[in-house]
């Protein structure tokens, strides 16, 4: 039996306890009991020996989830988080939302999880009460037993007298001041295991028997092969056979790809019988599809009058009367995600029972789309998720493990899908291309009294249902509908534009190019005023408020699957992230002295981030970005070492999409293949220093992997025009490879 699955029977083995409390709870504030009928969901175990076992929900991709979620259970149970036992989740309903994304793993599931170990705590303490013929009231837990004075009872010696009580229908939560390792410095769970090489990623797993599949996909989206030689691919030495996959049916949804996979013994022959392989393709409907013209499409769409979805007073007449216009059009091309890791699925298929092993963000997807690929019930499909390098959204969607199932089905032998980084670039989701226009009106003291925003991208709601061509609620709700603006007239139209590649999420989303261009657009209006942009973005974003869907002018004010009591919008957290940031790069000082500097500030997720960056000439008078600040409110953070390295992260991710990010197509293919063509930040191109202020307090959590993005990439251009005097309205600001 190999590493893996031994692992795998361990943890299984730690579930498996004959004693103990096995606790769950539905998400979402319904409560359960220890039978089966009401604990669908146990995050927490406590065995006899004392051992506390903690199910992690959600994806480790590098974000440090298993380093933070598990750790607030513990806290608010009463465990030490340096002994518990943390155990990755298998893809099930029983566990709740287990997407990982829309930076929500702790936004989302902060109070849910609290209550969970809250009402196991409770059942503890109510155990040694009972035990002690004392009130309740007077006992406390904490360091894995409950106390009463000098005298404690551990949580192993309660486990069995704690799984006789019901579960209470509400327990109290403790006091944050109780919460003793929330907002200290954690440590990072899986570092060890990252590097001695012990860490379980999708493509290290294997099973006795199984093949490796890398397939030939259609070049172009809904393409399909007209024509397949398959004998020099099998005459190579290990390959096993090679099988034509269905070809999918519009919408792609989350349906594989299609194509001619090859089956071999290990990974390196079955890339080489792909290689010999001679297919004709039809590269059926989207043939057409050229980046060039189509970012003409999207231009002559937002040049022209489209559906308004934001209005407050009178933005044209406005714009007719304003003592000043500026007006300004940006575009920004395919981004590609290149995680780290390129997507590896593992599927055995035993009759109508399946099993998957996968670098997934979205275990429940996956088992729903496998069980509709094989025909069989959800039931019968095990999710197992492994350790991502990386996702960014790429890895939420299924098919690479619907490709696993189908082939494993067809061979009858356990079967691993590779991707390889070429097929990766080529064939993964794609962030939208899009094209923005801006109009504004100022009068004759400079200040902002119109606003005019047109929009097109191909929306992500395109995937999942074709007839979608105009941006999503909630995809304007990433900085458009939600952006607030000092003026009296605004004006936010969106234009149509069909897909014609599969369009997913990447990290931030659609806040990449709404921020870009938003962020952009106020530093030329400070340029075009003579004001200094810190002062005229904190001017056009107006006074401290908290917004509303009528101040904006929207039906409904979009906030990141937040209600608005909850997590309010409020703009004063904005304006101090722009002052804290400020105050960090010495603004009015590093000015005056000749630095060179560009500011961006957004809201994304709940998160206010603020940017700022220096620009400086390189050794061949390139620019180059020397030194970033970055300040974020996230409210309450529960693991700052973490949030400090997403935060880092997100300066180097927004410089690569900044400077060199772009996916092109000619014919309906892609044009880049790998990181000579799609270029990523390298160690010389980034920042010597990247100074980091998380600005802790008692909001209630907002969300981190992703807010830290949007900023980046207009502080660049903004301080790049101050550098040259060029002003980048297209991303990339580097058009061709080093």
């Amino acid at each position: 039996m190999t590493l893996e699955i031994s692992r795998r029977s361990f943890l299984a083995g730690v579930g498996a306890a004959t004693t103990g409390l096995a606790l769950g709870i539905r998400v979402g504030g319904a409560t359960a009991t220890t039978s089966k009928l009401f604990a669908p969901n146990p995050f927490i175990q406590i065995g006899n020996d004392g051992l506390v076992s903690i199910w992690c929900s959600r994806s480790e991709m590098g974000q440090g989830i298993r380093s933070s979620l598990p750790v607030l259970i513990a806290d608010e149970l009463g465990a030490d988080p340096a002994k518990i036992n943390i155990v990755q989740a298998d893809g099930d309903e029983k566990w709740g939302d287990q997407d990982t994304d829309g930076s929500a793993s702790i936004r989302m599931l902060f109070d849910d999880m609290r209550h969970a170990a809250a009402a196991a705590r409770q059942m503890l303490v109510a155990a040694a009460a009972a035990r002690w013929n004392v009130p309740a009231t007077r006992l406390s837990a904490h360091d894995d037993a409950v106390h009463d004075g000098a005298r404690a009872l551990t949580f192993g010696e309660l486990a069995d007298e704690a799984a006789k009580l019901p579960v209470p229908a509400k327990a109290a939560l403790r006091p944050r001041t109780e919460l003793h390792h929330v907002g200290a410095e954690l440590p990072l769970r899986d570092a060890p295991d990252y590097v001695t090489g012990r860490a379980i990623y999708g493509a290290d797993v294997s099973l006795p028997g199984m093949l490796v599949a890398v397939i030939s996909r259609p070049p172009a989206l809904f393409g399909k092969a007209s024509k397949i030689d398959d004998a020099k691919a099998r005459a190579v030495a290990g390959v096993r056979d090679v099988i034509e996959l269905p070809a999918p049916k519009p919408p792609i949804k989350y349906q594989a790809l299609g194509g001619v996979a090859v089956l071999a013994d290990h990974t390196w022959a079955a890339m080489r019988g792909r290689a010999a392989l001679a297919v004709t393709w039809d590269d059926g409907p989207n043939a057409d599809y050229e980046s060039a013209s189509y970012e003409q499409a999207l231009l002559a769409a937002v040049r022209a009058p489209g559906k308004a979805v934001r209005k407050l007073g009178d933005a044209e007449a406005a714009l007719a009367k304003a003592a000043t216009r500026v007006e300004a059009e940006y575009t920004v091309p395919h981004l590609v995600h290149a995680a780290m890791e390129p997507p590896a699925a593992l599927a055995r298929v035993d009759g109508k029972k399946c099993e998957i092993w996968a670098c997934t963000q979205s275990p429940q997807d996956l088992r729903e789309e496998v069980a509709t690929a094989l025909g069989v019930a959800k039931t019968d499909v095990t999710v197992h998720v492994t350790l991502l390098g990386g996702g960014f959204g790429r890895k939420s969607f299924p098919d690479f493990a619907v490709e696993a199932a189908l082939l494993a089905k067809r061979s009858g032998k356990p079967v691993r899908v590779q991707w390889t980084r070429d097929d990766d670039i080529r064939h993964g989701t794609m962030h939208t291309v899009s094209a923005q226009a801006l109009a504004a009106g100022l009068d004759a003291h400079g200040k902002l009294v119109a606003w005019r925003h047109r929009i097109a991208y191909p929306t992500i709601s395109s995937t999942f249902s074709a007839s979608e061509t105009h941006p999503s609620d909630g995809e304007l709700g990433q900085g458009i509908s939600d952006l607030p603006l000092s003026a009296p007239n605004v004006l936010v139209e969106t234009g149509a534009a069909p897909a014609k590649i599969r369009i997913g999420w990447l990290r931030s989303v659609c806040n990449i190019q709404q921020a870009f261009a938003v962020q952009s657009f106020i530093a030329e209006l400070a340029h075009a005023t003579k004001r200094d942009p810190r002062d005229m973005l904190v001017e056009v974003l107006g006074p401290a408020r908290v917004l509303t869907a009528k101040l904006q002018g929207v039906k409904e004010l979009a906030n990141y699957g937040s209600t608005e009591e909850n997590r309010p919008h409020d703009v004063a957290r904005l304006h101090r992230v722009i002052e804290k940031v400020t105050q960090m790069a010495g603004w009015d000082r590093a000015r005056a002295a000749g630095r060179l500097l560009g500011i961006a500030a957004h809201r994304s997720f709940t998160t206010d981030v603020a940017v700022v960056v220096s620009a400086v000439k390189g050794p061949r008078g390139e620019p180059y970005i020397d030194e970033a600040w970055i300040a974020a409110d996230a409210g309450l953070v529960v693991n700052p070492d973490r949030v400090r390295s997403q935060l880092e992260g997100a300066v180097v991710f927004g410089l690569s999409i900044a400077m060199h990010g772009s996916i092109t197509v000619k014919r309906g293919q892609v044009e880049q293949s790998n990181f000579h063509d799609y270029r990523v930040a390298r160690m010389p191109e980034v920042p010597r220093a990247i100074h980091v202020e998380i600005m802790t307090n008692d909001n209630p959590p907002g969300g981190v992997g992703e807010p830290g993005v949007p900023p980046v990439a207009p502080a660049i251009a903004n301080a790049i025009f101050e550098l040259t005097g060029e002003r980048h309205r297209s991303l990339p600001i580097v058009r061709s490879p080093l």
